[in-house]
């Protein structure tokens, strides 16, 4: 097995069980490896000179140079590594009581569950696997015949066209991978309100199954209070906040296609009065400014906007952006109001977040107070070694 050199000093992040090593990090490669292959991670200098530290997937065309599979020396990254970390993960979840029943469901995430580069999402007997370092697409098969085993779905389909694949060298892949086409669409029923799922084209594996706790909340919010959604995707939180109770639910988002998969979801749900939901296709940031223009005043507000800061480097634009969102939001927030904003960019963390929310309260002239931190649910665990999971953060605030 070739060995990764790790520059003195590099090898801190390791010892703490950080399974990124960078280019910067890697004094050489002894040996011979093709991506996706296993290499030991072997520290430069210090007292831990010469030990094995990790056992990482390479990865040579990606500035992430390589992704611990295992902190164990000793540990072989074969096929059996693979049926029990998939096993574990999927065991993990169902240990959880909230989970249970749960028609959509995260059963791997990635680098919290220890399998860097595997994102598998279960809709009813299909699980869709995104398949995104050159570790996992090595590995193909192995999770493949994993993920069926422990998940028991007749069905999995591949959306591999995540444009983090380019960065490691690999093309995007879609596709069926086990069993047949379902016959008629794919819809899961979440807290009594019944969804399409797109796993063919629609944004991520097909569902933001991030924000279903989220969701829960807004609909237990949302009796009696006019409502705004922005960016409502496929309408998640529109259907949710009907569901509780809101006298009208306003949705904007610049996607005619998205317009056309919500008003379908609503068609799902007949129980739901049709005639409290405005839907507009109009961007976002324009409208907000309309709104504001024309006096409008909303109880309830949702800011879930798309990734505004893929990486570090694109904080200042994003910061820009999610501070004119929230800026005309809180100027639409009738007195008393509440706002859930979220950023799902990992270049943002949390605290940034809140001080772009912050900076957004004093321009509008409002004095607001977080009411409750929002985060992903719970089958999106994040790995304490690993913050960069954390990548969707949310504010409930009241003003």
């Amino acid at each position: 097995m070739a060995q990764l050199i790790l520059h003195p000093g590099k090898e801190k992040s390791i010892l703490r069980r950080h399974p990124w090593i960078f280019a910067g990090a890697v004094a050489r490669l002894d040996g011979r490896a093709r991506p996706g292959d296993t290499v030991d991670v072997v520290a430069g200098g210090g007292k831990h000179a010469g030990e094995v530290l990790a056992r990482a997937a390479w990865s040579p065309a990606s500035q992430i140079r390589a992704r611990a599979w295992s902190f164990d020396a000793i540990d072989p990254i074969d096929d059996a590594f693979f049926k029990r970390r998939i096993a574990a993960a999927v065991e993990r979840r169902t240990a959880l009581p909230e989970l249970a029943g749960q028609q959509g469901l995260r059963l791997i995430h990635a680098e919290s569950d220890g399998l860097p580069g595997v994102i598998a999402d279960r809709y009813g007997d299909t699980v869709v696997v995104q398949l995104t370092s050159a570790g996992a697409d090595k590995w193909r098969k192995a999770i493949v015949g994993a993920l069926q085993k422990a998940s028991g779905c007749a069905r999995i389909y591949e959306r591999s066209d995540s444009e983090v694949r380019g960065r490691e060298g690999l093309e995007p892949v879609s596709g069926w991978l086990l069993g047949d086409p379902p016959a008629g669409d794919i819809a899961i029923d979440e807290h009594g309100v019944r969804m399409k799922v797109d796993i063919v084209a629609g944004h991520k594996t097909g569902f933001y199954l991030d924000q279903r706790d989220n969701r829960r909340l807004l609909r237990d919010l949302a009796a009696g209070k006019r409502v705004l959604n922005c960016f409502f995707y496929t309408g998640g939180f529109s259907l949710q906040a009907l569901a509780g109770g809101a006298t009208e639910v306003v949705s904007v988002d610049s996607s005619e296609p998205a317009l056309a998969t919500a008003r379908d979801n609503l068609a799902l749900n007949p129980q739901l009065d049709a005639g409290r939901a405005q839907w507009r296709a109009a961007n976002v940031f324009d409208e907000l400014r309309r709104l504001a223009e024309a006096g409008e005043r909303f109880d309830l507000i949702v800011l879930d906007p798309p990734k505004f800061a893929p990486s570090a480097s694109h904080v200042e634009r994003a910061s820009r952006a999610y501070k004119d969102i929230n800026l005309n939001a809180f100027k639409l927030l009738a007195p008393g109001g509440l706002m859930m904003t979220y950023s799902c960019s990992g270049g943002v963390d949390l605290d940034t977040f809140q001080r772009i929310v912050a900076r957004a309260a004093l321009d509008a002239g409002r004095d607001a107070r977080i009411v409750k931190r929002l985060q992903g649910a719970a089958d999106h665990p994040i790995a304490l070694a690993f913050p960069e999971g954390e990548y969707l953060k949310g504010l409930l605030v009241q003003a």
